[in-house]
């Protein structure tokens, strides 16, 4: 699970980097040049679907998704416990929405390319969603069967965690 969840980690700083690069491509062939290129944006807007869910599922074993820690803050030990666990099934749900139907999404689209890229298939560019759906019901498991990773398993190895 360690290698899967750097797996994602690598894949969405990638994507992020893409972005980050594609983006004042754009914009400089756009204003700079006064010659735009049509596929920066759409390049862009799939390495963000990429990076969304690929990156959430990592971002759901570190435990740095969005939560309402104020709530559980608030209430006994017991009552957080149960309220986590509540947190974690409603994943369940929502990581089995984005398996069922993504993988339908990709399924219906796969015959559809995107203008800007031709070759592509728009089912391919909506695999991420299924795949991160995928990811998270994994990392899902691996926290309610294991408990929550440590967290050195999750941060560089050669730092040591502050007190």
């Amino acid at each position: 699970m360690e290698r899967l969840y750097l797996a994602c980690i690598v894949v969405s700083a990638v994507a992020l980097v893409a972005i980050t690069l594609v983006i004042p491509y754009g914009v400089f062939m756009r204003y700079v040049m006064n010659s735009a290129s049509s596929w920066p944006e759409p390049f862009s807007v799939l390495a963000m679907v990429l990076f969304s869910f690929v990156g959430g599922a990592a971002a759901y074993r570190a435990g740095a998704h969005i939560c309402v820690q104020m709530l559980t803050d608030a209430v006994p030990p017991a009552v957080r416990g149960v309220m986590l666990k509540l947190a974690d099934l409603v994943m369940v749900a929502t990581a089995l929405f984005m398996l069922v139907w993504g993988t339908q999404l990709v399924k219906v689209t796969w015959n559809q390319t995107i203008a800007e890229f031709p070759t592509l298939s728009v089912g391919l560019t909506y695999s991420p969603i299924p795949i991160g759906g995928l990811i998270t019901l994994l990392f899902i498991i691996e926290r309610l069967w294991l408990g929550a990773p440590p967290p050195e398993s999750i941060m560089y190895r050669d730092q040591p965690l502050a007190d």
